[in-house]
C-alpha cells in the first residue's frame, strides 16, 4: 500500500458529500482493495444496523466489533458469521460491557427517546478499551435525518485512579424538500478529544466515569451543533434570502438608522 494513495483517498472523501461517505468509501474500497482495511479503520460512516440471530435485537456495527465479514453482536457476544479463533474481551471486560450496555440504553430513551445503542470492550495490556455507539433516524422520504454517535475511549490503570481518552465523532444528516422551497442538504460530522484522571474504586467506577464523559461531550457537541453550525448556517440564509420585499426591508433599515441618528442628537 502507497501512502500517497492512502493520503489521496482520505482527502477524496472529505471533499465529496458527508451523505455519502458509505458509497464513495466501498467505491473506493474496490478500486484500491489494498486500502479497505485502513480506510475501514480511519474513516468515521454512518453506522449500520444488524439483527443478532440469537436475540433478535439490533445492533450496530463498526470497525471495533468486526473480524474480516463477521460482526459480534453485544447481545449474545457471538460473531454473526463464525469465526474460528476469534478474539473475545475477558471475563471481567465482558461484564463490565454488559453493564455499560445496559446504561447506555437507559441514556438513549431519555435523549434520544428510541433509535439504537450497542457497547463494545476489548482488553488492554495496561487496562481495558470500549467503544459507546448511538444511531437515530427519523423520517423518510423528502424529510429525513440522522444523528450518529461514536465514542472511542481508552481506560489506563493507574494508583486509585483511571487516566481516560475519550475521541468523539457525531455524523449529523439533515434534508429536506419540496416544491415551494426546493431541496435542502445540511451533512457534516465533528470530532472532539478529551483526556481526564479519575478515581475509580471498583469496576462499577468505571461505568459511572465513562457515562459521565460520554454524556458530557454529547452535550457540548450538541450544544455547539446548535449554537455554531446551526447558527451560522441560519445567518447566512437569512442574509441571501429575505422573506419580505426588498423595498420594505430598506424601508425598516432607513427607519432604524434614522432612530439610531436621532438618538445620537
Amino acid at each position: 500500500m502507497s501512502s500517497d494513495q492512502f493520503d489521496s483517498a482520505l482527502d477524496l472523501l472529505r471533499r465529496l458529500p458527508p451523505h455519502s461517505t458509505s458509497t464513495n468509501l466501498n467505491r473506493i474500497c474496490a478500486l484500491a482493495p489494498d486500502l479497505t482495511e485502513d480506510l475501514l479503520s480511519s474513516v468515521d460512516q454512518p453506522l449500520q444496523t444488524r439483527q443478532c440471530k440469537k436475540t433478535k435485537r439490533d445492533y450496530l456495527l463498526c470497525d471495533y466489533n468486526r473480524d474480516g465479514d463477521s460482526y459480534r453482536s453485544p447481545w449474545s457476544n457471538e460473531f454473526d458469521p463464525e469465526v474460528e479463533d476469534a478474539e473475545f474481551p475477558s471475563e471481567r471486560v465482558r461484564k463490565m460491557e454488559v453493564r455499560m450496555g445496559e446504561a447506555v440504553e437507559v441514556y438513549r430513551d431519555l435523549y434520544y427517546e428510541g433509535g439504537v445503542s450497542s457497547v463494545y470492550f476489548w482488553d488492554l495490556d495496561d487496562g481495558f478499551a470500549g467503544v459507546v455507539l448511538l444511531k437515530k433516524t427519523t423520517g423518510k422520504g423528502s424529510s429525513e435525518g440522522g444523528w450518529d454517535s461514536i465514542h472511542v475511549f481508552e481506560a489506563i490503570d493507574r494508583a486509585r485512579a483511571s487516566h481516560y481518552k475519550l475521541t468523539s465523532t457525531v455524523i449529523l444528516h439533515l434534508s429536506t424538500g419540496n416544491d415551494a422551497l426546493g431541496d435542502m442538504d445540511l451533512s457534516g460530522n465533528m470530532t472532539r478529544q478529551i483526556e481526564q484522571d479519575m478515581p475509580v474504586h471498583d469496576d462499577a467506577s468505571h461505568i459511572v466515569n465513562v457515562g459521565k464523559l460520554v454524556e458530557d461531550m454529547e452535550l457540548k457537541m450538541r450544544n455547539l451543533l446548535q449554537e455554531v453550525y446551526f447558527g451560522k448556517a441560519k445567518d447566512i440564509v437569512g442574509e441571501l434570502r429575505s422573506t419580505q420585499p426588498l423595498t420594505e426591508a430598506n424601508k425598516d433599515k432607513a427607519t432604524h438608522q434614522e432612530m439610531i441618528n436621532s438618538m445620537k442628537r
